[in-house]
């Protein structure tokens, strides 16, 4: 697996974007994008090419998942989710999770840091 970070800190402000378009496939890698990175949370949209997956990891802060493009395989506590386009779902802080792509799919990802309640 090969995993990309585009260049860019986050997108320009003020702009109209296509969501779907921020971000595209790369052959046998993820990529990622920052939309916005503060010390509060961050969003990220992320591009999954066929049978790459994102191995098994557990962060303290709930995050929230929406598939903009194809279809995602997301595991969460053992638990298989299928996740279809405009689908979401929430990550509980402390969960752990993975991705698996059996087709290509993009995401967006959306981690909140503060104001975190056990």
């Amino acid at each position: 697996m090969k995993s990309y970070t585009k260049d860019a800190p986050e997108l320009e402000k003020s702009l109209s974007h296509i969501i779907v378009e921020i971000i595209e496939y790369v052959p046998n890698a993820i990529v990622s994008k920052t939309i916005i990175k503060k010390t509060t949370g961050n969003i990220t949209a992320m591009s999954f090419d066929e049978g790459e997956e994102l191995g098994e990891k557990t962060i303290p802060f709930d995050t929230f998942i929406q598939i903009i493009d194809g279809n995602a395989e997301v595991t969460i506590n053992k638990k298989i989710h299928q996740l279809k386009l405009g689908c979401g779902i929430i990550i509980p802080a402390h969960s752990a999770h993975c991705f698996n792509a059996h087709e290509q799919f993009k995401m967006i990802s959306t981690v909140i840091k503060n104001g975190y309640e056990d």
